[in-house]
């Protein structure tokens, strides 16, 4: 079996991979850059429901819940880093698409909410 097939049978495994593995590069990109995002003075989001929230949540996290993000875009200053989080970066990547669409220039998705536990 040559490369060509490897690929042609196996593509969406691939896929599942390269997305996964970026997903986990790009929130350990925004780990790193977490301190210096707090001492700019971040509002840290987490876009669960409030059940979820209520559950569990890390210190100093705020919760605006994905479905209601839109009505309360009020409550998060464009002028000051955004990171968002939820339970796997899915609906925080949504939220960051929508902060992006309605002018947020710093806005970052650290993924899961547990990732800022132990975070300075």
């Amino acid at each position: 079996m040559d490369f060509s097939n490897i690929v042609e049978q196996y593509w969406p495994f691939l896929v599942l991979i390269l997305w996964f593995s970026y997903k986990r590069w790009n929130s350990q990109k925004v780990i790193s850059m977490l301190p210096q995002l707090k001492r700019d003075g971040a509002l840290l989001v987490d876009v669960r429901s409030a059940r979820e929230f209520a559950s569990g949540n890390a210190p100093g996290t705020v919760n605006i819940p994905l479905t209601e993000l839109s009505r309360r875009l009020n409550e998060i200053p464009a002028s000051a880093p955004v990171v968002l989080c939820c339970a796997s970066g899915t609906r925080s990547g949504m939220a960051k698409l929508l902060l992006k669409k309605n002018g947020y220039k710093n806005v970052h998705n650290i993924g899961t909410w547990g990732k800022f536990l132990d975070k300075s």
